[in-house]
């Protein structure tokens, strides 16, 4: 399974509802980040990992799943880029790729020498607006789908037995 670490602050502070959001509340932000993480994981069938600095935090790494999405906060004196070069060694292998998705230029190189794959904050707020769009017309086209019924009967028919159903004569 393909993986996507998410360097979270990175994101807030590059997607401007998000970023406008942390000046008022940054623990809304985060949870809005992670909402929308959880779309791109159940679209795309990747797990996802978010990391959040806690560098100035006394304390060890916390982590927890939120809507299946993995979500780590760093131990103390370890930055977000650190955590997210850690868990690409420990994640890339030959079955899994790792992407990372990060507008910061000195961590997009950093990992992409590890073999990770970079994604920019501006790449994955586009994909994620895809997915919308996607899921959109999935919904539309499901809603124009015609209920197949076994037994081949007429419009007519269907209709009185729709109604029926419903409960009107």
């Amino acid at each position: 399974m393909d993986v996507l670490l998410v360097d979270g602050y990175n994101m807030i502070g590059a997607w401007e509802e998000l970023q406008i959001l942390k000046d008022k509340d940054l623990d809304k932000a985060r949870q809005i980040l992670v909402e929308k993480m959880a779309e791109y994981q159940a679209y795309r069938k990747r797990r996802v990992i978010v990391v959040f600095d806690a560098y100035e935090v006394r304390g060890v790494e916390n982590r927890y799943k939120s809507y299946r999405v993995e979500v780590i906060f760093t131990k103390e004196n370890e930055t977000a880029d650190q955590c997210i070069e850690r868990l690409v060694k420990e994640l890339k292998n030959v079955r899994t790729k790792v992407f990372v998705a990060t507008s910061d230029y000195t961590e997009q190189r950093t990992i992409f020498a590890q073999g990770a794959f970079r994604m920019s904050a501006r790449e994955l707020d586009i994909e994620l607006k895809n997915i919308e769009k996607e899921i959109n017309q999935d919904i539309i086209q499901h809603k124009e789908q015609k209920i197949r019924s076994k037994i081949p009967l007429n419009d007519d028919v269907l209709e009185k037995f729709e109604r029926w159903r419903r409960g009107n004569k």
